[in-house]
């Protein structure tokens, strides 16, 4: 079983298209002068922050209501919306499965099961075009039983029968969520079992009389961030309230968890206390409930596989005379570091155009998932007496975004392999490593690629960085500067955008004449931790001017003009597109910005806000609020600048990034004057979307705001 202690900020990075826009503004090389904040302005809309009060809800209603009768109108509409719940709901789909003993398990939704069946098959069914399915649990049936609108958050099953399960689910797809024992041997739940109330927090195995678990235990249980600071060892029988403290951190801590590793032979239990993101402590917790802490640096990603411990450094290490650079993969035996030994095989190191993308271990090898320029390359680690080998995989494919992961990597070296990129459609392989993957599944084609083309490019920022991006359009192409072309980017907590198969973008925007590009801006991890450490805190403002520069190569290039480019981006990305309206008025005519941070000046106070702040600053700091102002949205929108025409879209039940950031800018800017559209989806969590219905429309009214901006056909 991997440990791998990175967290991450989550976004649904499903790219929605969006058409480009019409304007008659020139673009600008430099961002506007940024309003100034203190702590001390008021805030007219800070009402909007009540996420279910009356007075809140029902302005919600009305901007729905309005955005509803404009977008739905369109006669292109409701055809899209249908054409992408049919790729939704498609039973042509991938069912990726996660092996648990001798069965195969999925989640699956489609037309028939909305809310979605949790299921098993056997590895013979599975290999077949149409595998017979045993179904364990069904969200909709017991929805209506408990009269709950369940969302399918996940579940672990209990060595080494695998008949008992911890099932997760959450109401309307928050990140509150319950726990639930389960006995999938009776398909049913499990009266008085082990059961966690709703709260943000988890609980794991130990054996079939004990859980770890770290949730709200009542007044002062949970850190400042709104996740648990403390984690407890819960016995079968004994009521709730009484469970063993394991450890307790700070209420300025990010998180606190604890968790048994179950591999046979190297069972251990852990404590992880992660202060913030890419800061994290990791303990072992020994037979006499006493913590030995991994003393590597808090900034790396810590990994314990069998007898191995895997650090992934974030910043430069100095142990002894030697030196590690960040980005590396350092490999040692795990009880001996723990003696004091600090011998390490150095498996990975970056260059100026590779990093690493990921890892992982199966039973007898290890593998890398490197990143050449956002392209993917897989390479297997084979441990000898004299360090780790290394070779290519068999088999791997030579373009795509390419990832690997262990069937079982207690028993096996038998791993998934997917293969993706924009225009082909994402096949599975299954492979043992040594010889050659076969083919396993493959999506259908959703669209006719035919005629199209994926390029890579890059642009020069402002302080001369190389920014690379993908381009996604017709082939031979004539630059004219007349392409309608969608803009996504994201660019933070080091997460990479690689090529991935999206039916719904093909659909809807590149057979339609759009260009597609992604832009591998710094703040994500495309280059490994220097990419992401570029456009932190006081540096932040270089994300955006690398997203700049990707569309003033778009324009140099002639591929399109202000006019005819929109953007696009969620959480994070939402923050970016915030900053591209109000930062750089004229460089594009239309931006769709979801579920966004926008209000730097209260993010700390919302929600999980405060967790946020390695990423971006203290507000509360005046020394960081002055840098944190610069890049704050809603403090630098104003009444007297032409921006580009914006679509909002959030979540009610988004308990992550908190709804009042999108209602008080679209309040703001549409009290202003500003051209401002705006849909809150009542369900969806983070994600914007509680199933494959609300998914669809979510993206179709997208769509059609796009192209009711940036397709001439559509004035």
């Amino acid at each position: 079983m991997r440990w791998y202690l990175k967290t991450l900020i989550h976004v649904t990075l499903i790219t929605i298209g969006l058409t480009p826009v019409m304007t008659s503004s020139m673009a600008q090389d430099t961002p506007k002068s940024p309003a100034s904040g203190s702590a001390a302005e008021s805030d007219p809309y800070q009402w909007l922050e009540d996420v279910s009060g009356d007075k809140a809800i029902e302005w919600v209603k009305e901007r729905n209501a309005k955005s509803q009768a404009k977008l739905e109108a369109d006669p292109h509409f409701n055809a899209l919306r249908e054409d992408l719940l049919a790729i939704l709901d498609s039973d042509a789909r991938i069912p990726f499965v996660n092996k648990f003993g001798d069965y195969y398990y999925n989640f699956w939704r489609d037309k028939k099961n909305e809310r979605g069946v949790w299921r098993r098959t056997t590895l013979d069914q599975y290999k077949l075009p149409n595998p017979k399915w045993e179904i364990i649990l069904d969200l909709d049936e017991l929805g209506k039983a408990e009269d709950k609108n369940w969302v399918w958050k996940g579940a672990s099953l209990l060595r080494p029968d695998y008949n008992r399960a911890l099932i997760t689910l959450s109401r309307g797809g928050a990140d509150a969520d319950v726990t639930r024992e389960f006995d999938i041997s009776k398909k049913a739940f499990v009266a008085d079992g082990f059961s966690r109330p709703e709260s943000k927090g988890r609980m794991g195995w130990i054996d079939i009389d004990h859980v770890f678990v770290a949730t709200d235990f009542g007044a002062d249980s949970m850190t400042d961030s709104g996740y648990p600071r403390i984690a407890k060892l819960w016995k079968r029988g004994t009521p709730f309230d009484s469970a063993k403290v394991v450890y307790e951190g700070k209420n300025t801590d990010m998180s606190v968890g604890a968790f048994h590793d179950d591999s046979p032979g190297f069972e251990r239990n852990f404590v992880s206390r992660t202060l913030a993101f890419y800061n994290d402590e990791l303990y072992v917790l020994d037979a006499d409930s006493k913590l030995v802490k991994i003393d590597a640096p808090n900034s790396a990603n810590k990994t314990v596989h069998h007898q191995y411990l895997a650090l992934e450094l974030r910043d430069a290490w100095q142990v002894g005379d030697k030196s590690y650079k960040p980005g590396s993969l350092l490999i040692t035996n795990l009880d001996a570091f723990l003696k004091g030994e600090r011998k390490f095989d150095v498996v990975f190191e970056p260059t100026d155009t590779t990093a690493l993308s990921g890892f992982g271990f199966t039973k007898d090898y290890a593998f890398l998932n490197v990143l050449e320029d956002v392209k993917n390359r897989i390479y297997v680690l084979k441990p000898t007496s004299k360090g780790w080998e290394k070779e290519p995989l068999k088999g791997a494919p030579g373009f795509g975004t390419v990832t690997l992961s262990p069937v079982d990597s207690d028993e096996s070296n038998d791993y998934f392999m997917t293969t993706t990129d924009y225009l082909n459609p994402t096949t599975l392989a299954m492979g043992t490593i040594g010889s050659l993957p076969v083919p396993l599944k493959n999506l259908p084609a959703f669209f006719d690629a035919k005629g199209l083309e994926i390029s890579q490019h890059f642009a020069t920022s402002k302080d001369g960085t190389r920014v690379p991006y993908f381009m996604v359009g017709p082939k031979d192409a004539k630059l004219d500067g007349n392409h309608p072309t969608l803009l996504y980017g994201y660019g933070g907590f080091e997460i990479s955008l690689q090529p991935s198969y999206s039916p719904t973008v093909g659909r809807a925007w590149v057979t339609q004449g759009g260009v597609y590009v992604v832009a591998n801006i710094r703040g994500g991890g495309e280059y490994g931790p220097r990419w992401h450490q570029a456009a932190l805190k006081e540096n932040r403002l270089r994300a955006y001017e690398d997203f700049a520069a990707v569309a003033k190569d778009l324009y140099d290039r002639k591929v399109t003009r202000p006019e005819k480019l929109g953007i696009q981006g969620g959480s994070n990305g939402g923050l970016l597109v915030g900053n591209m309206v109000t930062l750089y008025p004229g460089l594009f005519q239309a931006a769709v910005c979801q579920v966004p941070l926008l209000d730097m000046r209260r993010y700390n106070k919302l929600l999980a806000g405060a967790s946020w702040m390695a990423e971006y600053g203290n507000p509360d700091e005046p020394d960081q609020w002055a840098y944190i102002k610069s890049f704050s949205p809603y403090q630098n929108v104003k009444p007297d600048v032409k921006y580009a025409n914006v679509l909002f879209t959030t979540s009610t039940r988004d308990d992550r990034v908190h709804p009042g950031h999108a209602r008080k800018m679209m309040a703001k800017m549409e009290a202003q004057g500003h051209s401002v559209l705006y849909y809150e989806n009542i369900e969806g969590g983070h994600g914007g979307a509680a199933n494959n219905r609300q998914s669809a429309f979510m993206q179709a009214i997208a769509y059609t705001f796009l192209r009711q901006q940036l397709f001439a056909e559509a004035k």
